[in-house]
């Protein structure tokens, strides 16, 4: 097929069976079956649509996950989700089996846990824990490492063995020991990195589990279980809507986590920073990171005196808009301005740049210089 027949293939599969389409192109054999897959998503007008039979719908999941690419199935999953209602479907053990697990799948079915039959929700489980076993796996090394050695990088240790060296502190200790006939510097003095297991640090996520935020809930229930498995720092996890919840002694299994929040509902960002303040032990030794979209429902102007307090008692307050990969979030931006003006920086985050920022936020970089090096737009 030439370059000229590929592009018209292509164009025709997009544009579907309109007279209009004007690509000439007659489909057959496997992409004709890729056409009727689409058609029955994208053109529900059509003799070929979904309508509301769940052996059709078992068997479009089906061909889809023959005809596409996964990132493609995730896509047309969304939208069949979104375009022809079909939520009610994801309570039937069947459906489930058929479809592609990833994040926007385990949020639907976080949403629809309360409404779930006993007979779904083991299959339900079974999905979710496909998804957070495949995130934990891409996710929990590099957020170990980077939270252990930012700790390690925070402790003096001046009899450090030879793999422990901090190299830049002991040249910088010993330049007044250099030797210019010999061009080099005597190491009188080492400092090494730190090996205490106690914790250093206190970590605290509060994560908003209002609707708009469902990948986010997703993501910080990951990070924090990994974090609570680092017995260098002590972790919490607070959910909330217009309540509050403390997940924190769920953190062994992060499917359990997830099962205990409970998507949707209003946002009350000032009775969940109330509750934070409760938690704070050591304000100098605690990191707590907001999670959310700062669409406040309740007492704003509250909310901005605790989050000052917060901050002038010493702890490092963060707020990410969203801990997702779904690139610039909505958020409220004037709330984001009143925040910054108090030292609070706001910004989205990608579940494989928080190691690194939980790194810079240990070793008390200044967040905001980090986020510019990461590209990251800070609100302001």
């Amino acid at each position: 097929m030439s370059a000229n027949e590929e592009q018209l293939r292509r164009w025709r599969l997009i544009l579907g069976a309109n007279d209009n389409d004007g690509t000439g192109y007659q489909p057959a054999g496997l992409d004709l079956q890729m056409d009727r897959a689409l058609e029955a998503l994208y053109d529900s007008e059509r003799s070929g649509n979904l309508s509301g039979s769940s052996p059709k719908i078992a068997r479009w999941l089906g061909d889809i996950r023959t005809y596409f690419p996964n990132s493609v199935v995730r896509v047309m999953q969304q939208d069949a989700l979104d375009r022809l209602g079909l939520k009610q479907m994801l309570l039937e053990p069947e459906m489930l089996e058929a479809v592609e697990p990833d994040v926007h799948l385990v949020a639907t079915l976080l949403s629809l846990s309360r409404v779930m039959p006993n007979k779904t929700k083991e299959t339900a489980r079974m999905v979710v824990r496909k998804v957070v076993d495949e995130l934990e796996r891409k996710l929990a090394n590099p957020l170990r490492q980077a939270v252990t050695g930012s700790l390690n990088r925070s402790v003096k240790n001046r009899r450090p063995r030879h793999n422990e060296i901090d190299w830049n502190r002991t040249i910088r200790a010993n330049l007044k020991h250099y030797q210019p006939d010999y061009k080099t510097i005597i190491p009188e003095t080492r400092l090494g990195f730190g090996r205490r297991t106690t914790a250093l640090r206190d970590i605290i996520l509060c994560v908003d589990q209002s609707g708009s935020m469902a990948g986010s809930v997703v993501y910080s229930s990951i990070m924090a279980a990994v974090l609570a498995s680092i017995r260098s720092v002590r972790t919490s996890l607070v959910v909330f809507d217009t309540s509050v919840v403390d997940l924190t002694e769920l953190l062994e299994d992060p499917v359990e986590v997830l099962f205990g929040t409970q998507l949707g509902g209003g946002t009350d960002i000032n009775r969940a920073l109330s509750y934070v303040q409760s938690l704070v032990r050591d304000p100098s030794d605690t990191i707590l990171v907001l999670i959310t979209d700062l669409f406040e429902g309740g007492k704003e102007d509250e909310m901005l005196k605790r989050a000052a307090a917060l901050v002038s008692s010493g702890v490092q307050l963060i707020t990410l808009l969203a801990l997702d990969d779904e690139g610039a979030p909505g958020f409220n931006q004037r709330l984001a301005s009143k925040l910054a003006a108090i030292g609070v920086p706001c910004f989205a985050c990608s579940p494989d740049i928080f190691p690194d920022l939980m790194a810079a936020t240990i070793e008390r970089r200044n967040i905001i210089q980090w986020a510019a090096e990461q590209s990251i737009v800070v609100a302001r």
